[in-house]
């Protein structure tokens, strides 16, 4: 039963990070219209490149970027689409780009890795609701991720309905499992508050911040919050001391820090609490043995 499961949450993970992808280019189409109605100055070649992306849902059907055919269902098999065509487009021959084929592939893998490993049981209609809203959180986080990692701007519309999704899990998680207030509330000062203040300084966006809050309402504990700002700080440095050893960015450049908080807090949503049962077992036999 759980190897089925498993492939359909495969499917619907490729399904979805399809999905996501395509959502990244409708905002950034959207984001461009309002910066240009807004006198700011835009891309114009890229603005050109997305503004069909504008039409109504009524009549929105997928395109290529670069010579607008309308594509087929074949085009848009998720995965299996992109190696048929060798990532370029089968009517321009421009390249489609990774970030689709890993947005399919990460968003399949982070599905069924949830399922393996997630942190509470299976045991009534409500905890099943709690997993799929993860499910759709994590639609969200892929499309703040890739949103982030391209153009360094995590949508404010999008960070307020990460926060309405995390919000429902939080209240379906704390009636089920009995999440302590004070705990979590621990945990959004640190993942949020902290970035908040951060961003006073501008060390970091204030998208962060408003992200961290989001996250941090699916993590409950403040020592899953703390965790995961160690573990998105070990990331970002683990990305940027190559690039820097290889002068591809300057010492001051800033680095969009939304997919560390999101990559972190999935890493830790899996596997923190066992992390940290880990931790405090090893300390405290480590003291034990020091007392005796």
């Amino acid at each position: 039963m759980s190897i089925i499961i498993a492939i359909v949450l495969v499917v619907l993970g490729s399904l979805f990070g399809s999905f996501a992808c395509a959502q990244v280019w409708r905002l950034r189409a959207r984001q461009l219209e309002v910066d240009r109605r807004d006198g700011e100055v835009v891309d114009e070649s890229e603005y050109q490149r997305l503004k069909g992306l504008l039409r109504p849902v009524s009549r929105d059907r997928s395109e290529c970027l670069y010579c607008h055919h309308q594509l087929t269902w074949y085009d848009l098999l998720p995965i299996l689409g992109w190696i048929l065509v060798g990532g370029k487009c089968r009517y321009c021959r421009k390249p489609i780009g990774v970030a689709e084929l890993l947005a399919e592939v990460g968003l399949a893998a982070a599905f069924v890795l949830s399922f393996f490993y997630w942190p509470y049981k299976f045991l009534t209609v409500a905890d099943v609701g709690l997993f799929s809203i993860w499910l759709i959180a994590l639609v969200f986080m892929t499309i703040l991720l890739i949103y982030d990692a391209k153009w360094s701007l995590l949508p404010f519309s999008l960070n307020i309905s990460l926060i309405v999704v995390g919000a429902v899990f939080f209240c379906i998680a704390s009636l089920q499992h009995g999440i302590n207030i004070m705990s979590a509330g621990g945990g959004l000062l640190l993942l949020s508050g902290l970035y908040l203040l951060f961003s006073l300084f501008g060390w970091v966006g204030v998208g962060d911040g408003i992200l961290g809050f989001g996250l941090a309402l699916f993590l409950g504990k403040w020592e899953l919050a703390f965790l995961t700002l160690f573990l998105a700080n070990v990331l970002g440095c683990c990305m940027m001391i190559p690039l820097m050893a290889a002068k591809r960015i300057g010492r001051h450049a800033r680095v969009p820090f939304g997919p560390f908080l999101i990559a972190a807090t999935f890493i830790v949503m899996m596997w923190g609490s066992g992390v940290i049962n880990w931790f405090f077992h090893t300390s405290s036999t480590s003291l034990i043995r020091l007392m005796l």
